[in-house]
């Protein structure tokens, strides 16, 4: 039988997505408040977190129910390496870290690939949908406040594969209402959406300390040089 996932979906991590929205970090993100040491950080996370989601949809491209929403033309790996390229240098891999937030969400794709495939469904429609909804605005502010160059550290967003975005979130949501799944099991995925949300979450919750000691920064800097020009200013006028 099939389920109307998606709806259930939109519907059950309501809360949750306005949970992650109001993070502090997002919060800034959104105003515009961003710098590149945090940005980094979140992409690197995401780079192992995508990994081993993309690792374990390949794995299991011929499952009965992760196959129905196996769509290698979503895969951001690539697309992450080309931005902590732009971001780390040609050491990259050296460079970037997981952190412990994300540890534990990479540890939790991995713990339901072997456990319960099925809910691999939750994490996708969490992360790549979202990517696909947002994806063009956030790069846009990504780009305004690092002062980017169209293309530099911003590959995340591009998805060249898919020429209309909003066909193709039609079509992903249609496959999801067709997955050969029982209503206990969506209602299983739906659970693991929202703690998809609180592992993004728990990711963001980390950068905070990073952009507010950023921030105190830069607010800091600008201090220092109104002072030092006021300074200036009295002593030509002496």
């Amino acid at each position: 039988m099939s389920v109307n996932l998606a709806t259930m979906l939109r519907e059950g991590t309501k809360k949750s997505h306005t949970m992650a929205e109001n993070v502090g970090f997002v919060k800034c993100f959104l105003k515009g408040v961003v710098e590149k040491k945090s940005y980094r950080k979140l992409v690197t996370s995401l780079y192992f977190v995508y990994s081993a989601m993309e690792e374990e949809m390949e794995r299991l491209k011929d499952h009965p129910v992760v196959s129905k929403i196996y769509f290698p033309e979503l895969n951001r790996k690539q697309s992450l390496e080309q931005d902590l390229h732009f971001y780390y240098g040609a050491n990259w891999r050296e460079e970037a870290k997981n952190t412990k937030a994300g540890k534990a969400y990479v540890a939790r794709i991995k713990e339901i690939a072997k456990s319960q495939p099925e809910l691999l469904v939750a994490h996708c429609y969490t992360r790549y949908l979202g990517d696909l909804s947002g994806g063009q605005i956030l790069k846009k502010i990504s780009q305004r406040a690092m002062n980017l160059t169209d293309g530099e550290g911003t590959a995340f967003y591009e998805f060249e594969d898919i020429s209309d975005e909003k066909a193709f979130k039609n079509k992903y949501r249609q496959a999801m209402d067709e997955l050969p799944i029982e209503q206990a099991t969506a209602e299983e995925i739906v659970d693991e959406a929202n703690a998809a949300f609180g592992k993004n979450m728990e990711l963001f919750q980390e950068l905070e300390g990073n952009l507010v000691k950023a921030i105190g920064v830069m607010l800091f800097n600008t201090l220092t040089r109104r002072r030092t020009r006021g300074s200036t200013e009295l002593a030509t006028a002496e």
